[in-house]
């Protein structure tokens, strides 16, 4: 008994099928890359080191040199945050500005510390 046209089109078109799932599915990330900046203790570690820097440096000092002063702060991994820009220290004023209320601006920030 032998296998018609269709039924041999149909066994190639699952194999096919399951070899390019499998060929996605191995290009995909698994685990979390040791560089990754973008997640919550991440992000913690860098809240902590702009309060510290805030601290440090008093409440007179604007987002441009907050970021200079970070970035040159011992406490900074270049490698690990080497994505890190002046827009990401925007969103992180604004998710400090959100979790915090009644603080609007840098200097609010370091009345507060």
């Amino acid at each position: 008994m032998g296998l018609d046209l269709s039924s041999w089109m149909l066994i190639a078109f699952i194999i096919f099928l399951v070899l390019s799932i499998w060929k996605i599915y191995a290009f995909l990330p698994n685990k979390q890359l040791q560089d990754d900046d973008t997640t919550k203790e991440s992000q913690n570690e860098l809240i902590k080191l702009m309060l510290k820097v805030i601290k440090q440096n008093g409440g007179d000092i604007d987002a441009k040199n907050l970021y200079i002063k970070m970035t040159e702060d011992e406490d900074f991994d270049s490698e690990h945050f080497w994505r890190f820009n002046h827009n990401r220290l925007n969103q992180l004023l604004n998710i400090y500005y959100s979790q915090n209320n009644g603080i609007s601006s840098i200097k609010d920030i370091y009345k507060s510390i």
